[in-house]
């Protein structure tokens, strides 16, 4: 039986993410494919389900923990490096979501002392539930998944996040890299791949330039399902994730950071 975290019972907090996610879904499905599209003061698009979906996250949380501060994308928060605070991605993937590709999630997690403890990411348009919190497994759907542990990056199917974002976080060549050395690179972005990885469709992904409530669920479900994150911190302050089989988080690691 694992004890509390900061007076935080872990597995009321994954239930409590869930139920959140399930609010999220009623207020993202319903608008997905009739929705309007903004650009917000970074270029970066939002749409009302955005912000509905986390006006209905922020009120359910509250409800089960009244006292664990808030941080999420269209809302802000003030983040705390110490204490328990819930970070929140309504939409990942908005981008696709406005183009009425089903790929996006929704990013519920949950931090103590700045150290992910629970984590979820939520597929609505394929009905896939990704949770689980620190000593507790990962699970999809209520089942217990495991990561791929495929050692060969020449059969390995590995993922990766948009181009663009290689470029911001000083990767472009290292892309170029990747593109070279391994057969099956795919694009499958977005914590829609972290998920993929999770399940164990795809063996290993590297995704870069992340915002914090993007990162966090997958820091902590990744080694939930037997695998392994490698979390770096860019120049530009964002996140870059390598995650997915030990052994070809490794090599890819290898090939990114090579110089000469």
């Amino acid at each position: 039986m694992l004890g509390p975290v900061s007076g935080i019972d872990l597995e009321k907090a994954a239930r409590a993410a869930g139920q959140a996610a399930e609010l999220a879904r009623r207020e993202t499905l319903p608008r997905f494919r009739k929705v309007a599209v903004e650009t917000k003061g970074d270029g970066s698009p939002v749409t009302e389900a955005d912000r509905a979906a986390e006006r209905a996250i922020r009120a359910s949380l509250r409800s089960s923990f009244p006292d664990v501060p808030i941080v999420g994308e269209e809302y802000g928060g003030d983040s705390k490096a110490h204490g328990p605070q819930w970070l929140i991605d309504p939409i990942d993937g908005t981008i696709a979501y406005s183009r009425g590709i089903p790929l996006y999630s929704t990013l519920i997690s949950l931090l103590v002392d700045g150290e992910p403890q629970v984590g979820l990411i939520d597929l609505p348009s394929l009905g896939e539930c990704y949770v689980g919190w620190k000593g507790g497994g990962c699970t999809r759907n209520g089942i217990p998944i495991r990561i791929a542990s495929d050692r060969d990056l020449g059969s390995a199917i590995i993922s990766h996040g948009d181009p663009f974002c290689f470029e911001r976080a000083g990767l472009s060549e290292a892309f170029e890299r990747m593109a070279a050395q391994i057969p099956m690179l795919r694009g499958y972005t977005d914590a829609f791949g972290h998920a993929m990885v999770l399940g164990g469709g795809v063996d290993a992904m590297v995704d870069c330039d992340l915002n914090p409530w993007d990162a966090a669920a997958t820091e902590l479900l990744v080694p939930e399902a037997g695998g392994r994150c490698e979390a770096t911190r860019q120049a530009n302050g964002q996140t870059r994730l390598v995650i997915g089989s030990p052994a070809l988080v490794d090599q890819l690691l290898e090939i990114i950071d090579e110089t000469g």
